[in-house]
């Protein structure tokens, strides 16, 4: 098993970080939050052409995937650089189409969401009832706990490109209020068009649930990687009794340990990305999960009453730890999952 990168992956996701490192993600993420798609459409195109989206779909359908390595080292990127919209959830629902192996489907929506035309949001069985950013995506896929795959609709009225309307059925529920401003949940309209139905539903959302579980962790690594970065440039530079707090002995230790947390997280995540059993998987959700969440934790105590202020970038990224380590199986839940794969079944 390799737990590095290959050079053409690295060279990707130099690339994904440089293009994100000049974008302004952060205003884009705020007028998310405000309601306005229109920044963040621009940005996921602007990404749809790096390839990332099409690393979730099939040769067959103008993806290059399924490849979950590849698309995990982009997903640690979005985090990084705090990306908002339902990316995951674009990804996962990629998945499900192709793992369903329905010609007509897959031709009617994987092109698009291959291309970063189009984008979409889902919900299944076992997770949360709210969609992310429903009223932004251009289609909106529930699967009920008696498999069937329904479209219930998608309240964005353009992917990126005005393709997006087609299919749309109904309108999102009105958005809820999240611990992340950006991510705006709701609750599905009931009905919708009947897609598939069957055994085969089932299995084709667990696999997809599991995709969205990996990626969220990449999601989780990079957004913890951002918030120790920007907490140790804050240590450097605040100084305190005449020197840097980053000399202080009390505050090395911290940060040492968030670090500590992050770099433990990795290999799992790379271990996931390259056996995604479900063990496998929520272990790596887990402890990039809770890396994550430490290293907002981390930031918030050493900025200071800084650390609270809208005003300061920092928190776009503080506001993510936390519902994305609850985001796709809770850390009771994945400790659950990895019992479980480790655990005999009972005769």
């Amino acid at each position: 098993m390799r737990f590095l990168p290959t050079d053409e992956q690295s060279d990707f996701a130099r690339t994904l970080r440089s293009l994100l490192g000049s974008a302004q993600v952060p205003a884009t993420v705020r007028a998310w939050a405000d309601g306005d798609a229109g920044p963040g459409r621009a940005l996921w195109s602007r990404i749809a052409g790096t390839g990332l989206f099409a690393l979730a779909v099939p040769e067959a359908h103008e993806g290059v995937g399924l490849l979950p390595l590849e698309l995990s080292l982009g997903f640690v990127e979005l985090g990084r650089a705090g990306v908002a919209g339902p990316v995951v959830e674009s990804a996962a629902a990629s998945v499900l189409l192709s793992e369903l192996a329905d010609e007509a489907l897959a031709k009617r929506f994987l092109p698009g969401l291959a291309q970063g035309e189009t984008s979409a949001t889902l919900t299944l069985p076992g997770g949360s009832p709210y969609a992310l950013d429903a009223d932004a995506a251009t289609y909106c896929f529930t699967v009920s706990p008696a498999g069937e795959l329904r479209l219930t609709g998608g309240g964005g009225a353009s992917g990126t490109s005005g393709a997006g309307g087609a299919g749309a059925t109904g309108a999102a529920g009105e958005p809820v209020r999240s611990t992340d401003p950006a991510r705006r949940l709701s609750l599905p309209p009931a009905g919708g068009e009947l897609l598939a139905a069957g055994p085969e539903v089932v299995r084709a959302a667990e696999v997809a649930g599991r995709w969205a579980r990996l990626l969220t962790a990449a999601q989780c690594l990079g957004v913890g990687e951002a918030l120790l970065e920007r907490t140790v440039q804050y240590a450097k530079q605040r100084t305190q009794f005449g020197a840097p707090i980053g000399s202080f002995q009390a505050v090395k230790h911290r940060l040492a340990d968030t670090l500590l947390g992050i770099e433990f997280a990795r290999p799992l995540v790379w271990a996931a990305a390259l056996s995604p059993a479900p063990g496998e998987v929520a272990a790596a959700k887990l402890s990039a999960g809770e890396a994550s969440y430490r290293a907002a934790m981390t930031a918030l105590q050493l900025h200071g009453a800084v650390g609270y202020t809208e005003e300061l970038d920092l928190s776009l990224w503080l506001r993510k730890a936390r519902p994305l380590r609850d985001a796709w199986g809770t850390p009771s839940a994945c400790r659950a999952e990895v019992l479980r794969s480790v655990t005999p079944p009972r005769r």
